[in-house]
């Protein structure tokens, strides 16, 4: 039997920072997964990135907030030879709004898709991520580096990424294994659409697009960095929000978000 083929492993890779990640891997001479639950959306990509000259992705159309689809993935690549060289979590979403008010159902969904998923994903792949000295790339945020009022379980989901991000580079790194949390700041996707932001939320020198942002995740996992923030202005952000008193960014952040959600 021959060996499995190494791949890139991306989830939520159908829109915005995830299509942009696949695009990177693929013009980096990776054989890629594509998982994510929009088939119509998936298979278009992966057309667009065979027409480019690159090897046609695989595609596993799959609800990743479901009981078991870690294991189906992991049941998936093995039916068809292939093994994680490389994993990014990508799938993720996030709500505005205050968390007494938002649907709670929808917010532990949240939870299962930010936290759960990405945790069983990156544990279940680190043998075959271990056999090919690979790599995870963790998509976390600005928002990791403080609390929230307005998006407070999404604020609290993504510093939990970066925590553990953290944690898995430094146990893993002496196995050959790079972890990396990329943190942007906004990006110009439907996801901000769908968490319910409004349009022009943010200054435009915070925002950069779902290209940059991709290349600057993928250089930063190769070259095993622990964390990549993209644009000097959101790294100026995170350190303000590392320096200041936490009872003044929590001062600073729940202003902003009273005039955002009246």
């Amino acid at each position: 039997m021959p060996d499995p083929e190494p791949v890139a492993l991306i989830t939520g890779a159908s829109a915005g920072i995830g299509a942009a990640l696949a695009n990177v891997f693929a013009d980096h001479g990776h054989t890629l997964v594509l998982a994510a639950r929009r088939a119509p959306q998936l298979k278009a990509l992966a057309e667009a990135i065979e027409e480019r000259g690159h090897a046609r992705p695989h595609v596993v159309i799959i609800d990743l907030g479901q009981p078991g689809a870690a294991a189906r993935i992991e049941e998936e690549l093995r039916a068809r030879g292939l093994e994680a060289q490389f994993l990014v979590n990508n799938a993720g979403f996030g709500l505005m709004g205050l968390a007494a008010s938002l649907d709670r159902q929808q917010q532990l969904a949240m939870i299962d898709l930010n936290v759960r998923v990405l945790t069983e994903l990156s544990l279940r792949f680190v043998p075959s991520l271990t056999r090919h000295r690979g790599g995870i790339l963790n998509v976390a945020s600005v928002a990791s580096f403080m609390p929230g009022p307005g998006m407070a379980v999404y604020h609290a989901t993504k510093a939990y990424v970066l925590s553990f991000s953290e944690a898995l580079h430094r146990e893993l790194g002496g196995q050959g294994v790079r972890v990396t949390a990329l943190c942007p700041g906004p990006v110009e996707t439907e996801f901000m659409t769908l968490a319910g932001i409004p349009e022009g939320n943010f200054s435009n020198f915070l925002v950069r697009s779902a290209e940059r942002v991709a290349q600057e995740g993928y250089d930063g996992l190769m070259r095993g960095r622990r964390v990549v923030v993209p644009g000097s202005a959101n790294r100026a952000a995170v350190l303000l929000a590392r320096l200041m008193p936490r009872r003044l960014v929590l001062w600073m952040l729940r202003t902003v978000a009273r005039s955002d959600l009246k």
